[in-house]
């Protein structure tokens, strides 16, 4: 199949494949017309790239799950490399999750000291004075 066509099944622009291509995780071939030429290994090739990169994986973390499935493989995950890969993201993720939860716990914490003091300022009828207000 040509460009255009693998594009369209793939959901995809010509552009992001001939940048794949130019990464290295799609094969340049051409047909004797000179036009690129795509089988349907380059789209189940295409698709695993295009699910993880759904899921947050960058291009060239793609890369073992690419070679994986070129290496004949049912799955691109069924391979040692792409396993590492999965690992990593997961670390990763965790790292970030900590982190998220860290900042939620700090603002968290800032809330219920302005509500507290909104609170207080409300049980001596004082109205709270905004400092950023239109009014000044």
């Amino acid at each position: 199949m040509r460009i255009g066509e693998l594009a369209a099944r793939a959901g995809t622009t010509t552009r992001a494949l001939r940048y794949y291509e130019s990464r290295g995780l799609l094969p340049a071939r051409r047909g004797g017309n000179g036009y690129r030429t795509y089988d349907e290994e380059d789209l189940r090739a295409l698709r695993q790239i295009r699910t993880l990169q759904d899921f947050g994986f960058d291009l060239e973390e793609t890369r073992p799950f690419v070679e994986c499935l070129r290496a004949g493989h049912p799955e691109g995950d069924s391979c040692p490399a792409s396993v590492a890969v999965y690992r990593s993201k997961v670390a990763e993720l965790d790292a970030l999750i900590g982190e998220l939860t860290a900042v939620r716990e700090t603002v968290g914490a800032q809330l219920s000291r302005a509500e507290r003091a909104m609170d207080a300022l409300a049980a001596e009828d004082r109205e709270p004075r905004c400092e950023l207000t239109d009014e000044e």
